[in-house]
Parts: C-alpha cells; sequence; structure tokens
C-alpha cells in the first residue's frame, strides 16, 4: 500500500517550559531533547504530568514560556501543516464522507484538483479504508475512524505526526490492529512521529525512545522529563520477550517513583 510522500523532520526542544498565569508551578519545565527525523518517540507519565501540554506546543496550539522549539530547524510559532495531530476522539466532520474528510486539508491548500483526488486515494489505499470512501464516520467502528484520523493527517503530506492518546477509546483487539498499522504506516512514510500514551507496553511496543515525565499540579513539582529510555529492540517486537519486559518494568518504575526528586535525562 502507498501513502502520500511524507518528508521527515527532526524536533529540537531546548529549556523548554510553559507556565499559565497564577498557577503556582510550571505545566512543563526545562525540557531538553532532539527527536530525530524518522523516529518514534513516545512520552509516557502520571496524569497532570505535562505530557499533552508538550505535545501541544510542539503542534503550535500552545505558546512555550521559555526555551528553544523548533521543527526542521524552524522556530514553532503556531499550527502549521508540516505538523499533524491526531487526537483520541478522532474529529472527523459528520457531514463528510469519509474521502471528503481525507480531501478536505489538501483542499483547503487549495491544490489542484487532481492532487487532491491522488492524495486521498493513497491516503485510503495507505490504510486499508477504499471500500469504504463513500460512507460517512458514524457508519464506521472505532478504529476505522482513528484510521480515517490518521489517513487525512497523512493526505497533507506533513514531516511530523503528532499523536495524544490516539487508541485510547478503542478496545483491546482493535488498540493492537492500530498500533500495528501505526507501525506499518509510520515505516512506509518515514514520518517523525511524537506519541503520548498512559499506556507503557503501548509506549515500548512503538517507540525508538520513551520519554518518562513526572511531575504535575498534584504533586506540587513542575512536569518535567525524569529519563528518556532506548527501547534497544527490533522492529518486529515480542511484547512476552524477557528484554520487552525488563524495559516494561524499567519505565513503569520510573513512573511510579516519588516526585520528590529528579533523575537525569538518558538515551
Amino acid at each position: 500500500m502507498s501513502v502520500p510522500e511524507q518528508h521527515a523532520a527532526d524536533i529540537v526542544m531546548a529549556g523548554v517550559s510553559k507556565n499559565y498565569p497564577g498557577a503556582p508551578i510550571a505545566a512543563v519545565e526545562d525540557v531538553d531533547i532532539t527527536i530525530r527525523a524518522g523516529e518514534v518517540v513516545c512520552i509516557v507519565g502520571a496524569s497532570g504530568c505535562g505530557k499533552s501540554t508538550l505535545l501541544r506546543m510542539v503542534a503550535g496550539f500552545e505558546t512555550i514560556s521559555g526555551g528553544s522549539l523548533r521543527v526542521a530547524g524552524v522556530e514553532v510559532t503556531g499550527p502549521g501543516p508540516d505538523r499533524g495531530v491526531v487526537f483520541q476522539d478522532y474529529g472527523l466532520f459528520p457531514w463528510l464522507t469519509v474521502r471528503e474528510n481525507i480531501e478536505y486539508g489538501p483542499r483547503q491548500a487549495r491544490l489542484p484538483r487532481t492532487v487532491v483526488k491522488e492524495r486521498a486515494t493513497q491516503a485510503l489505499d495507505s490504510v486499508g479504508l477504499t471500500r469504504v470512501a463513500s460512507s460517512f464516520p458514524h457508519q464506521l467502528s472505532g478504529g476505522m475512524q482513528q484510521r480515517v484520523a490518521i489517513a487525512r493527517l497523512l493526505a497533507n503530506t506533513p514531516s511530523v505526526m503528532l499523536m495524544d492518546e490516539p487508541f485510547g477509546a478503542l478496545d483491546a483487539l482493535t488498540r493492537t490492529e492500530m498500533q500495528h498499522e501505526l507501525q506499518r504506516i509510520q515505516r512506509d512514510a518515514g514520518i517523525t512521529v511524537l506519541f503520548v500514551t498512559h499506556s507503557i507496553e503501548e509506549a515500548v511496543y512503538l517507540g525508538d525512545r520513551v520519554m518518562v515525565m513526572a511531575g504535575g499540579t498534584a504533586h506540587g513539582i513542575s512536569g518535567h522529563v525524569r529519563e528518556v529510555v532506548t527501547v534497544d529492540l527490533p522492529a518486529d517486537r515480542d511484547v512476552n520477550s524477557p528484554e520487552f519486559n525488563e524495559i516494561e518494568r524499567h519505565i513503569d518504575a520510573l513512573v511510579h517513583a516519588g516526585n520528590a526528586h529528579r533523575l537525569a535525562p538518558a538515551g
């Protein structure tokens, strides 16, 4: 299955922080990481530690309060077509068909009609939904709707895919299927992925590295990176292997450790 041509980009964060007016602590503080072009980095951590805030800053939905945030060498100052976002709630237009949802971005970009059609066709093919192109979102299962959301993103040919708990609302079997699909799509497209999840197993399964965040208002400590763990496993990962479980246990210990101290980033 083909995908519209993508051009992966790196993401460079240097001292990135986010402070909300009146808040006693920073939502995110001093994040330093370089995500390489074509890499998959997953973010895990307890609720309120700043995972989604960090992703929203990369998307340009939130402005940074300090530090520097660059995608492909360009400072992020707001949303842009180079960064596509997939949320848990799909965000599809219910009055448009599957194909029309996927064509929406390229049409808004005023691309030639032939290019719009070609991109939509490739994106539909890439997620295996060509047969339901004329259906409406409410006629599809949750997993199929999330495939449409991913196809819509691919049709815009972004260099970065930002995913905020995209499979969180799916049943266990569908979630596993979507993880396999994302792996395949990411390999085919070579796109950079930043993926927020509460599932440590999902993070280890999908990520080249896993960023573990800690802190948050519940602990009275600014959200920060506790450690960046390299997942030194083959692409075709066995979740039952000792090596997989060792990394999963290490990350679980980091997530559930006390928030009164910090550990230096690694990996």
